[in-house]
């Protein structure tokens, strides 16, 4: 595996958990996540206008995909409202590739092997020990936690679904972000009675930035997937986890207490092991 394949993803890492945490550091999470998208969305326009439009048969995929994502958002921004950076972000980052997997099973009956079954037996512990061993505040931030990542691996199963039928699979993640970008604020004026954006607020540029690290990610992690192993990639970018920890208490104040280590790490262990079985 060469250098820039592993740098790619280590950097998509550091992108994700800085975006998650300047979200988690808003006062109106909600309102933040949805400039957000109005970021995300003009990076997307000239791709989208650059590029061939994905082909038919992928279409209700990626309806259905952006549609999911703005449900995520709300229940992301929610979440942080319950719960710190250190807390949440494990939770949902590890229990995706859980629920991928498992799904892969049940659904498309795809075999098990030894590397995936130990990944989720430590994804399951680490989130079984926040759930026993938190007060009641932080086990309803880990429940919003769990419900969001069940979102995100819904849309990611739709994304692994429709890509393969758009013919082009950057045109295929451009026209997720614009339908996206569509739904997002129609979401948002639809739960508030108007939305003020502001280009003199430091918080409106700092939301703007956020949008941009989203889109440098996901950029970072498909150009990480068409030089190497899809596996391997994977898990180098569930390092996330560990990069959220260290953010939230570097930047955040959060504490980082020998439990909440061991989570995130039992948490990147499990997500490594399910990448590398993939």
């Amino acid at each position: 595996m060469s250098a820039l394949v592993i740098v790619l993803p280590l950097c998509a890492a550091v992108l994700h958990a800085t975006w998650n945490a300047a979200l988690r550091s808003s006062a109106d999470r909600l309102w933040f996540v949805t400039v957000m998208s109005f970021a995300t969305t003009l990076a997307a326009i000239p791709l989208v206008l650059l590029l061939p439009a994905p082909l038919k048969e992928s279409w209700p995929y990626l309806g259905v995909s952006a549609l999911l994502q703005v449900i995520y958002s709300f229940l992301l921004a929610y979440a942080y409202a319950l719960g710190e950076l250190g807390q949440v972000y494990p939770i949902v980052r590890g229990s995706v590739p859980l629920l991928v997997t498992v799904g892969a099973f049940l659904l498309a009956g795809q075999r098990l092997g030894g590397e995936a079954l130990l990944g989720i037996a430590l994804i399951s512990a680490a989130i079984l020990s926040q759930a026993f061993a938190g007060a009641h505040a932080e086990r309803r931030a880990l429940t919003h936690a769990v419900v969001t990542a069940l979102f995100v691996a819904s849309y990611v199963t739709a994304d692994a679904l429709g890509v393969r039928r758009a013919g082009n699979p950057q045109s295929y993640a451009a026209w997720i972000w614009v339908i996206y970008g569509a739904l997002m604020p129609a979401g948002f004026l639809l739960s508030r009675r108007g939305m003020k954006l502001d280009l003199r607020v430091r918080d409106t540029w700092k939301a703007a930035a956020g949008g941009l690290l989203s889109f440098g990610s996901y950029g970072a992690v498909i150009a990480a997937l068409a030089l190497g192993n899809v596996g391997a990639i994977s898990a180098l970018r569930e390092t996330s986890i560990v990069f959220s920890a260290l953010i939230g208490r570097l930047f955040l104040g959060e504490t980082l207490s020998v439990r909440r280590a061991l989570v995130c790490l039992t948490v990147t262990a499990g997500a490594v092991l399910i990448g590398y079985a993939r």
